[in-house]
């Protein structure tokens, strides 16, 4: 294949993304120009919802080609264009070819979680200071440890599951709603919950957490959203926050007296808006935050 790499101001990437496209390219990403320096910006959004910009200020847009004849016959066409103007070609080169599979592998290390809890792939040894552990390789359903939202989580667990000494606040039982790869369902029976029910719209990911529980020796109970059903001490849901405020009055039925509320996917400006729409069952509060994101938690 082929990489041809452009720098584009936010207006025109729009235009030329679109371009590239009926330019018979593999696939064409949009990366901040500036990243890993002091004018990086970060943008976030959501799925399903519009994104907030095309781009950055200055975006380097990098296109695959199947063969460097399509690749410069594309930036020949691209560049007699009038919205071209104001772009610039960085260069042309060949994708040099490599062991996906190891180059994969290579990108997943082993996370910690806390000094003792771990999230291992299962092509790397455990570490030695590993009391407990979740193996999980990365997969189509979301969720391998590596995203802020996932650790904050899998961090309230730890801290309110059974200790390594045996001791500490039971999580009981356990609702995870929206359980993508089934690590936050895993992590709870890690952590002496015996009563797991994890749930998702996706029949990918519900077969996804069987087996990756399977692969832990856990037992989880993973299904459609409707399988969810009663009472939980302690109910999880790492999504998004749309669909979370959407769902707080379900989520807010299956909450036990004494139970606890665990919320992810959320940005730090959205806590506000999270707090009213579960005002009328439940007080929202944070209760961790790492890389602009945040963990909303409630107690009933």
């Amino acid at each position: 294949m082929f990489e041809l790499s452009l720098m584009c101001p936010e207006d025109r990437i729009e235009a030329v993304s679109d371009a590239l496209d009926a330019l018979d390219a593999l696939s064409v990403s949009v990366e901040d120009a500036d990243a890993q320096t002091d004018a990086e910006q970060a943008l976030f959004g959501e799925p399903g919802m519009p994104p907030p910009k095309d781009g950055w200020q200055r975006s380097r847009v990098v296109s695959l080609f199947a063969t460097e004849a399509v690749a410069r016959e594309a930036q020949q066409l691209l560049a007699v264009q009038d919205f071209f103007a104001g772009c610039q070609v960085l260069g042309l080169a060949r994708v040099p070819d490599q062991d996906w599979v190891r180059l994969t592998q290579s990108q997943f290390a082993p996370v910690d979680i806390t000094a003792d809890f771990w999230i291992v792939p299962t092509w790397h040894e455990l570490p030695a200071q590993a009391l407990r552990s979740i193996r999980l390789d990365p997969g189509l359903a979301f969720g391998t440890g590596t995203h802020p939202t996932t650790r904050m989580c899998l961090r309230w667990i730890a801290r309110h599951g059974v200790t390594s000494a045996g001791v500490g606040n039971p999580l009981g039982r356990v609702l995870d709603y929206g359980c993508g790869s089934g690590i936050l369902a895993i992590g709870a029976a890690k952590f002496g919950a015996t009563d797991i029910d994890a749930v998702d719209i996706d029949p990918a990911a519900v077969e996804s957490t069987v087996q990756n529980a399977q692969a832990n020796g856990v037992l989880v109970h993973a299904g459609l959203p409707d399988q969810a059903h009663g009472l939980y001490q302690t109910v999880l849901a790492n999504i998004l926050a749309t669909p979370l405020k959407v769902l707080a009055p379900l989520l807010c039925a299956h909450v036990a007296p004494g139970g606890h509320l665990v919320l992810a996917g959320i940005l730090e400006r959205q806590a506000q808006e999270l707090q009213e729409a579960y005002a009328p069952w439940i007080r929202l509060e944070v209760a961790d935050t790492e890389d602009g994101w945040i963990l909303m938690t409630a107690a009933r």
